[in-house]
């Protein structure tokens, strides 16, 4: 086998898991679900049914991915923090045909203990700092926090905040990309 499942952890029928991925305790990854590359879930981790997970992906303790989210690849979800997928969730109504698509792209990061609340997506590259509540959609290298989060800087594809000069010109010092703000939103030079 060229992934590693603990011993404690439950893996259901029809479920894809790519090379090199840890599943570690107590962890259960449901039916119809696909997990790439490279991945590690740590203990007490719950995913799917019906979900994609792309390579390289950490995700961190005690962490919930239901059906309705997707996460690209090189994305972080830091320890216990939530998703949701019904935006009106009622215990004697279902509405599993309701679910709202959340979408996390390449490379972003998601600090402990965040909510992020059904139906957005969070951009390539974004950070969003520790314990926040995110509500609405987050643009690729934005970074923000707060409850509710609000915007607060730009960060690089290394997480570094980045400062602009009077162009509106950042160079990240982990790498020396060039980073342009423009129209609020982010080009790489």
């Amino acid at each position: 086998m060229s992934h590693f499942i603990h011993d404690s952890s439950l893996v259901d029928e029809n479920v894809q898991i790519g090379k090199d991925t840890k599943i570690w305790h107590f962890s259960h990854i449901l039916t119809n679900t696909v997990i790439g590359e490279f991945c590690s879930f740590g203990q007490n981790c719950v995913v799917g049914p019906n979900v994609k997970i792309g390579n390289g992906v950490k995700v961190q303790n005690n962490i919930s991915i239901y059906e309705g989210v997707e996460v690209e690849d090189d994305v972080f979800l830091g320890p216990s923090m939530v998703f949701t997928n019904v935006i009106n969730p009622r215990s004697f109504i279902v509405r599993k045909e309701e679910f709202k698509k959340t979408l996390l792209k390449k490379g972003c990061s998601v600090g402990a203990n965040t909510t992020i609340v059904c139906g957005i997506t969070v951009g390539e590259y974004a950070l969003i700092g520790a314990g926040s509540v995110v509500t609405k959609d987050v643009k690729p290298f934005e970074m923000l926090y707060g409850v509710p989060a609000k915007h607060q800087g730009w960060v690089s594809k290394a997480g570094n905040r980045l400062i602009f000069n009077d162009n509106n010109i950042a160079i990240d010092s982990f790498d020396n990309t060039k980073y342009k703000l423009s129209n609020d939103s982010i080009q790489i030079l």
